[in-house]
């Protein structure tokens, strides 16, 4: 009898009109208690749930996108090449965290790097056609113009950090510069005469506040800010070694180090050892991030703690709520800071 058939029996997969038909009620109905609509009786729900069950009804998740306008799918995008993504602790934290938050939404992941210039504009042309219901960005340069672009063609986004004081898109950030002072403050505390930093590329704006937070730290201890203590990277680890090797060369009695990166941090630790500097004896480093590295590292590395995958739930928290509101938007958009903190370890 139609309508009438149990899960696995007859052909294909049962279809909304024989849960309609099963449960007494209309398509209508069979709708909107699966879209979870509280504008449906006790009485109907149940009904249209028994028949679900007993005929093992799923869902069509295309179909019941394409109606409420939506892909359900969200992206995110990292503007770095696979060579940074696997290497670095950052990306997977961000990834884990993100993929947990989509999962509990119950939305797909779409994981997008972009490395051209061409890259981007395949990108532009993906999301003019609404394949996605919004962007998570990460790693974001100060030049990037993908933030405005997703501005303009009106698509829910949120960075993960800034590119500016002055971010007109919604972000999810960590108070870099805190967390970089309390580091460089250990240090003095630690009674390190000649305190040196690795930073970050300077056309990030979360590179940049690490330095801001290295200089203020030294100044409140009135100090001077030499900036041939200072050397810049890319916060990779081959970027680390090769900073640690010109600060040694410029300044060889340095005896602490700041690097902006757990990453970097491995590698000026790599170049220590290979010049005889004991750590912490001679030289005391800290590293920032409190990845799985710092915790692997011979000694130990102190590092600040920043929670990246607490950082990637957010995001989608943030961004999840830009896309339900995105006809009510307004100036006063998200704007997430969340607090880090010093983990000491060996290595200082």
């Amino acid at each position: 009898m139609a309508g009438t058939r149990r899960r696995g029996a007859g052909r294909g997969r049962p279809t909304l009109e024989e849960v309609a038909a099963r449960a007494g009620v209309g398509r209508g109905t069979v709708s909107r208690v699966i879209n979870g609509s509280p504008q449906v009786s006790e009485r109907a729900r149940l009904a249209v749930e028994r028949a679900v069950a007993e005929l093992g009804y799923v869902p069509d998740r295309a179909a019941r996108a394409l109606a409420a306008n939506r892909a359900d799918t969200v992206a995110l995008v990292i503007p770095e090449p696979e060579t940074r993504l696997f290497a670095e602790p950052y990306f997977s934290d961000i990834i884990r965290g993100v993929s947990a938050e989509l999962a509990e939404a119950d939305l797909q992941l779409l994981l997008i790097l972009i490395r051209t210039p061409k890259e981007r504009q395949r990108f532009a042309e993906y999301l003019s056609a609404h394949r996605v219901d919004g962007v998570l960005l990460v790693s974001v340069h100060a030049d990037d113009p993908l933030p405005d672009l997703l501005e303009r063609i009106e698509v829910p986004a949120v960075l993960g950090g800034r590119r500016s004081a002055h971010e007109s898109v919604p972000y999810v950030d960590s108070d870099n510069a805190g967390g970089a002072r309390c580091a460089v403050e250990h240090l003095i505390e630690r009674g390190r005469a000649a305190v040196a930093t690795i930073t970050g590329p300077l056309d990030m704006y979360a590179a940049r506040c690490r330095l801001d937070g290295y200089r203020a730290a030294l100044r409140t201890a009135g100090r001077e800010v030499d900036p041939e203590l200072i050397e810049a990277a890319d916060f990779t680890e081959e970027g680390g070694r090769l900073a640690m090797r010109r600060l040694l060369a410029r300044r060889p009695r340095l005896d602490a180090v700041f690097a902006a990166s757990d990453v970097m941090a491995a590698g000026a630790r790599q170049v220590l050892r290979e010049e005889g500097r004991r750590v912490p004896e001679d030289v005391a480093l800290v590293g920032y991030e409190d990845s799985a590295v710092a915790r692997h590292m011979d000694p130990p590395l102190t590092s600040v703690r920043q929670t990246t995958q607490e950082m990637g739930q957010a995001m989608v928290r943030v961004l999840l709520r830009e896309i339900e509101s995105r006809s009510e938007r307004t100036a006063d958009r998200p704007r997430l800071v969340l607090p880090t903190e010093l983990v000491r370890r060996g290595s200082s």
